[in-house]
């Protein structure tokens, strides 16, 4: 009895695993699936010759890359000249375990937003626009403004219940904030396309920060965008959403409506 007990105790445990969280590791794809093949260009301040592709070659192995290839090389500039290199990286990435919050859900149509601004807060929006510190490239902010919008899709100028200013170009953040405070605005837009220097996340924060100071920051919907703008970058720069490359008016126009619908809710 007693040996039989003891068999007993010494059974391993029955217990079901525990479900492992899923993970998918991903590499770039260049000719077959995971070989890790990437191109990658830039420029060095040298003038061109072999001893400059072969410079360019090894600066790739030094940043992890094998089977480095080097496919086009040539002068840009006096001083300068421009690479083209191929290579294969060993990394991966678990695309399971990465999490990035999209402002794009909840798309609605023009005549669908203008319904649900008309029915859940029941007057206009009133939504104000800039390109922010000292950039002038206005093309980003005038597809999301101007009437006649971007890919077919109207801008704000169009929305029936949108009262829509665009301020243009190199528009100071302390200007901004004025403006918004003297004409009430609701939903903010910040604009930067240039980024040399880290620029645009500078002139971006200080308008948040800004706003945080002369106590508007609760009362406005606040938005940036740009070509290295990701909602996730705008989040931890202190605003609502940010927007990038391809947006179209009507995706941002969706956000402001149903974020200043939920506030209204608190």
């Amino acid at each position: 009895m007693r040996r039989s007990a003891s068999r007993r105790r010494a059974e391993p445990s029955r217990r079901q695993p525990e479900r492992s969280r899923s993970v998918k590791l991903v590499k770039p794809y260049g000719d077959t699936q995971n070989d890790g093949k990437v191109q990658l260009s830039f420029t060095l301040p040298v003038e061109w010759s072999e001893a400059a592709d072969e410079a360019a070659r090894q600066l790739a192995g030094k940043m992890g890359f094998s089977d480095v290839a080097v496919v086009d090389g040539r002068r840009i500039a006096s001083g300068f000249s421009f690479f083209v290199v191929y290579g294969s990286t060993p990394e991966a990435v678990d695309v399971e375990s990465i999490h990035a919050p999209s402002a794009r859900a909840g798309l609605m149509s023009m005549d669908e937003i203008d319904a649900f601004v008309a029915e859940r807060i029941g007057r206009k929006l009133r939504v104000a626009g800039a390109c922010i510190g000292t950039d002038a490239h206005t093309v980003g902010i005038d597809a999301i403004l101007n009437m006649k919008g971007y890919k077919g899709d109207y801008g704000l100028e169009r929305y029936r219940m949108f009262e829509t200013f665009n301020l243009g170009s190199q528009v100071a953040a302390e200007e901004l904030v004025r403006f918004t405070q003297e004409h009430r605005i609701d939903a903010l837009l910040a604009s930067q396309v240039v980024t040399q220097k880290g620029s645009d996340i500078k002139n971006f924060t200080a308008l948040s920060e800004l706003l945080e100071a002369q106590g508007l920051r609760d009362r406005v919907v606040l938005i940036c965008g740009g070509p290295r703008v990701t909602n996730l970058l705008a989040s931890e720069l202190g605003y609502d959403a940010g927007f990038g490359r391809g947006t179209l008016p009507s995706e941002v126009a969706s956000f402001i409506a149903t974020a200043l619908a939920e506030r209204l809710r608190r």
